[in-house]
């Protein structure tokens, strides 16, 4: 119910925000259609995975390399002709996406690490394949189906954080229902929302979903747009309010004119603002692809010239091969391709650990450049439920008398601030007497009768409607206020407020010793907005913000050379979660918001922001450490491998260049380890 008049902000006119079912439902199968075709790329990469995996096992067990490493091999008559067998599946069926990808990227002009891995692959196999017919050399048929797992494992992970991705603006779409009773000569017909016109009259039932943008035309009720707006508290509305679509309709019905169709919904308008946002981020170039894209290049064209030179030096065939083998293999991208994944597993595993989920890896490395933090007010700095913060007893009034009245009365509603009410009542442990005539004053407050006397609760507005003196004007109260009348006599008012987690304060000021600033972003009054800044001790704050405009302040912030964090939990925050340079849900906001940030923090805590940025710091020092090794052992093996210093003695086989080329590996591996280690620090 809504019972109580309260200061709320004034929306744009909505008309600019007219709905369009079609729209929507023509976006959500857009975006239904993007998330089939990445789960179906998922299900290949997993499927393929599997597959090699699978193979994989008897071709370590048939390579005579692995073999005289373990002092154990599975040897039988024929078993080169097998082992080929099973490496020539593992090379077209499992390696056919890295293949395929090297056919796009040279269509492109742009070689990057599918051409690598093609290379790489085709390189092993085409020359381990040569071994088996004849050529003298060693066989390199594991190399080529490791290489193909772990690629295939990486690209399936990939997969999974993309559909996430596409996830976020399904769920936008989702919070419109599917049909809507269309009034027609005073009947109610049911109708797919998205044959909703301009004008069209619907009709929507207590409980239901607002179908569309619109103007209500008959009845009263309260509306919950905390979905859309953060707000805590529902809207009262009636004739010639604007409703917008996806809010939930209280207890009362309503008769709705529909303001318009199109591209003008205002849902639709943020799943655009979200759709532009993620879009612009995901076209960020990743460091590990650029240092691949140089290492495809000088891997190609040291092979090539590896080959043609010792040719031209008046070597054989086969030895000039073995050299070009050995650069092709030394060149593997193991210890490039697992340089960001392997930190990536650590720390999203110890991150997860820690209360921090981890969605967009690239956002996550860029923690280190944050300076500025924008928090949503509720349910992220607040605990989004009302409690009482001040008593105002008037005269000879106490404030238990005052509570137990408001108490008996509020016992009969479900509005938020009479449930704010009640939760004082019950830590003072005070017993409520029985009230009886329980009646809303519709956008003005409550009334019943306790102990035989009329009592009423009202708001400032519906107080000064009613010509009654406000003994508590010269007072400055804070909140959310109501006044307790008992007949005509004001007893008092109590303030509520939206209770500021423990952890807020923390948080803040930690962020703020680390040089970062902390802003507020609230859709709230300025007076609420203040009262919070000034308890947290904020840099600064945006209050009264609609949705839609919450981006627009991310974006002024990063217009004055902010790199910013925003922290949100509603679907209102969606937009400027993808907006800031890393979006951080709050895990107990909605799934929109979880799914459209990059980190989830699952126990809702803020300090845990202070945790993440320290921690993403750590993890950008380990990734880098991991490529410049990965690129840096190239730049020394290469040469080695291509024979410069064979005048000298030293060449290496393309043994040794796999044994070299494990051992980065396995450097790259123990590197990204050590972020374990760094987990008691954070």
């Amino acid at each position: 119910m809504s019972e109580h008049d309260r200061p709320t902000k004034h929306h744009e006119d909505h008309s600019e925000h007219g709905h369009s079912e079609h729209q929507n439902h023509s976006g959500r199968h857009s975006s239904h259609d993007h998330t089939a075709h990445h789960r179906h790329m998922m299900k290949d990469f997993k499927k393929r995975f599997w597959v090699s995996l699978v193979l994989t096992v008897p071709i370590l067990a048939l390579s005579p390399m692995i073999g005289d490493w373990l002092g154990f091999r599975l040897a039988f008559s024929g078993d080169m002709w097998v082992l080929f067998g099973l490496s020539t599946i593992v090379y077209l069926y499992g390696g056919w996406p890295f293949l395929k990808g090297l056919v796009d990227e040279l269509k492109e002009r742009s070689p990057g690490m599918m051409t690598l891995i093609a290379l790489a692959i085709s390189v092993a196999w085409l020359y381990s394949s040569a071994v088996v017919f004849g050529l003298e050399g060693e066989l390199f048929f594991w190399e080529l189906a490791t290489l193909v797992d772990i690629m295939l494992l990486g690209h399936w992970i990939e997969m999974r954080a993309v559909i996430g991705t596409s996830k976020s603006l399904q769920a936008l779409s989702a919070l419109i229902p599917d049909n809507a009773h269309l009034l027609e000569d005073g009947k109610a017909r049911d109708v797919a929302v998205s044959e909703l016109n301009k004008d069209d009259l619907v009709l929507v039932k207590p409980g239901e979903k607002i179908p569309a943008d619109g103007t209500i035309t008959e009845g009263t009720s309260t509306i919950d747009e905390s979905m859309l707006t953060g707000e805590s508290v529902p809207v009262e509305k009636s004739t010639g309010d604007q409703v917008v679509a996806g809010s939930v309709n209280g207890s009362g019905s309503l008769q709705i004119s529909i303001d318009a169709s199109g591209d003008g919904s205002y849902l639709s308008k943020v799943v655009t603002l979200v759709r532009e946002a993620q879009s612009a981020k995901s076209k960020t170039q990743r460091l590990a692809d650029r240092a691949a894209y140089w290492l495809t290049l000088t891997a190609i064209s040291v092979g090539t010239a590896t080959l043609i030179g010792w040719l031209l030096a008046g070597f054989s065939l086969a030895f000039s091969i073995e050299r070009m083998a050995t650069v092709m293999v030394i060149t593997c991208p193991h210890a490039l391709g697992l340089a960001i994944p392997l930190v990536a597993a650590v720390s999203t595993t110890v991150s997860a650990r820690n209360g921090l989920l981890i969605k967009n890896r690239t956002a996550f490395e860029s923690a280190r450049r944050i300076t500025t933090v924008v928090f949503d007010k509720t349910g992220t700095l607040t605990e989004g439920r009302f409690q009482v913060t001040e008593i105002h007893p008037v005269g000879e009034t106490s404030e238990e008398q005052l509570l137990l009245l408001a108490g008996a009365l509020e016992s009969r509603s479900e509005h938020p601030i009479a449930q704010g009410i009640l939760r004082t009542v019950e830590e003072r442990e005070l017993s409520l007497p029985e009230a009886s005539g329980f009646e809303a004053i519709k956008g003005k407050g409550v009334r019943g009768s306790v102990d035989g006397k009329t009592v009423r609760i009202l708001s400032p507005k519906a107080l000064a409607d009613e010509g009654l003196d406000n003994p508590l004007e010269s007072e400055t109260l804070s909140g959310t206020t109501v006044f307790v009348l008992e007949e005509d006599e004001v007893l008092g008012a109590l303030s509520l407020s939206d209770r500021v987690r423990d952890t807020s304060a923390e948080a803040v000021s930690t962020l703020q010793d680390m040089g970062i600033q902390c802003w507020m972003l609230t859709g709230d009054n300025d007076q609420v907005a203040r009262d919070v800044s000034d308890t947290l001790g904020l840099d600064g704050y945006f209050s009264g913000v609609l949705p839609h405009e919450k981006q627009e302040k991310i974006r002024e912030l990063q217009a004055d050379g902010q790199v910013v964090a925003m922290t949100g939990d509603g679907v209102n925050d969606a937009p400027a979660l993808a907006a800031a340079d890393i979006g951080i849900a709050i895990g107990s906001g909605t799934d929109v918001a979880a799914e459209t940030a990059d980190i989830l923090l699952v126990d809702s805590n803020p300090a845990d922001v202070v945790k993440m940025i320290r921690f993403g710091r750590s993890t950008y020092r380990k990734m880098i450490q991991n490529l410049i090794w990965a690129t840096g052992y190239n730049l020394v093996a290469i040469p080695i491998a291509a024979g410069v210093f064979y005048p000298l003695g030293i060449l290496l086989s393309p043994a040794v260049g796999a044994i070299f080329m494990t051992l980065s590996t396995v450097v790259v591996a123990i590197n990204a380890q050590l972020l374990h280690r760094m987990e008691q620090q954070h």
